[in-house]
């Protein structure tokens, strides 16, 4: 691949995430302090993305995989969402707004696994080429993040106002992009194309099923980051939170490059259970944290994202690939992430919003308390997964690319 289709699609990949990046971080602060939403609605509204996520393959495996060329369904989902996203922003009322985020995340979830599949269609060596080119995406959330944060827009709907913008220059953009038709045109869909039974019988295995299990339970307090760091941060008094919330997609770049590292010394299971004790760490550094005399309990509980991320779902994907039959690898991943992404990401987002409500405290909420809930919860997930899971394969002989 030349150096010019490896810019252009690291471009791609750069706008991509700084929309998602623009938008979503301050959700939950202008919902509550620009609309006065309360915390159901919110994490209501967070988890419109978990049923993007439900949708998405279902939306690719019908219509970019049989109908249309992929760069041309990124432009019309792209335009679909400025426009969506932009009506979004002009809301005052919970209803609508949370209708209009429904259609935007069926619109932008979807592009998610194209713009992936788009870069592996273009690369001549897709594992060695794709990575640099992923790695933009981060950078585009990153410098998202900083803009907003820096421009203290984080109780606006400006940040969605930008976001749609970008999306508009984004579905331009898919317009220049090389063609890439349908591999599977002609062909007839089914459901059991996109999760093909053979997929679901890996979690018959015992392993697999608790690995599943665990996946979808740890979600659950996962939402609770997601949805509501930005607001505490922002209650608390930190300035520019979302510029330094940014500093948990740096980390992420940093403990990717560990992962083969700690694979080899800690195998499948500890590698997990690091993770999973990550969150458990990261929530009890908020909830003991304060602005003026513990401030570095907050960024330690911001750069852990790197080991929560990494360490469980990235080495999650890798267990899941070695468990899988090659023809099956992808249909694999796909239902894993319908499983965590999807179903354990909505149930957080109802989970978060009614926990983050039983804690409101007058103009407030009483975030200690918040944040112990989540931590215990994380790590009631964490002691009945060391329990239960057991790998039969000698989990020091995997090889990390």
């Amino acid at each position: 691949m030349n150096v010019a289709m490896k810019a252009r699609l690291s471009t791609m990949m750069f706008l991509e995430y700084g929309i998602w990046g623009a938008w979503y971080v301050t959700l939950g602060t202008w919902l509550s302090g620009g609309l006065h939403l309360s915390g159901q609605q919110i994490g209501w509204a967070a988890g419109t993305t978990a049923l993007g996520a439900i949708f998405a393959p279902f939306f690719v495996g019908l219509v970019a995989d049989k109908l249309f060329a992929t760069q041309k369904v990124l432009a019309g989902l792209h335009l679909g969402g400025a426009i969506l996203l932009f009506v979004a922003s002009r809301q005052v009322e919970f209803g609508p707004l949370y209708g209009l985020l429904i259609l935007y995340c069926f619109c932008f979830m979807p592009t998610l696994a194209l713009t992936n599949s788009l870069a592996f269609r273009q690369t001549t060596d897709p594992k060695k080429e794709f990575g640099p080119i992923r790695v933009l995406g981060t950078a585009g959330w990153i410098v998202a993040g900083v803009a907003i944060g820096s421009m203290k827009l984080e109780a606006t709907a400006v940040p969605m106002q930008i976001a749609a913008g970008a999306s508009a220059l984004m579905a331009l953009y898919c317009l220049t992009l090389p063609d890439t038709p349908p591999l599977a045109k002609g062909e007839k869909f089914s459901v059991g194309s996109i999760f093909p039974k053979e997929a679901w019988l890996i979690l018959t295995e015992k392993s697999t099923a608790v690995f599943a299990i665990a996946s979808l339970l740890i979600c659950i307090p996962l939402q609770f980051y997601y949805a509501f760091t930005n607001l505490f941060l922002n209650e608390k008094g930190v300035v520019n939170a979302a510029g330094k919330m940014t500093g948990g997609q740096a980390s992420e770049l940093f403990f990717m490059l560990l992962i083969p590292f700690f694979f080899r010394r800690l195998g499948v299971k500890y590698m997990l259970g690091v993770g999973m004790l990550a969150w458990v760490v990261r929530y009890l550094f908020f909830a003991y944290g304060t602005p003026t005399g513990y401030m570095p309990l907050f960024w330690a509980g911001i750069l852990l994202h790197g080991v929560c991320y990494d360490f469980f779902f990235v080495t999650g994907q890798i267990y899941i690939d070695r468990k899988a039959a090659p023809g099956l690898r992808a249909a694999a991943q796909g239902t894993i992430t319908l499983i965590t992404y999807g179903l354990g990401m909505f149930i957080g987002s109802w989970v978060s919003g009614r926990v983050v409500d039983a804690y409101a405290a007058g103009d407030g909420h009483n975030w200690r308390a918040i944040w112990i809930f989540a931590a215990s919860l994380s790590g009631a997930v964490l002691l009945l997964f060391l329990v239960v899971f057991k790998d039969k394969e000698r989990e020091t002989e995997v090889v990390v690319a």
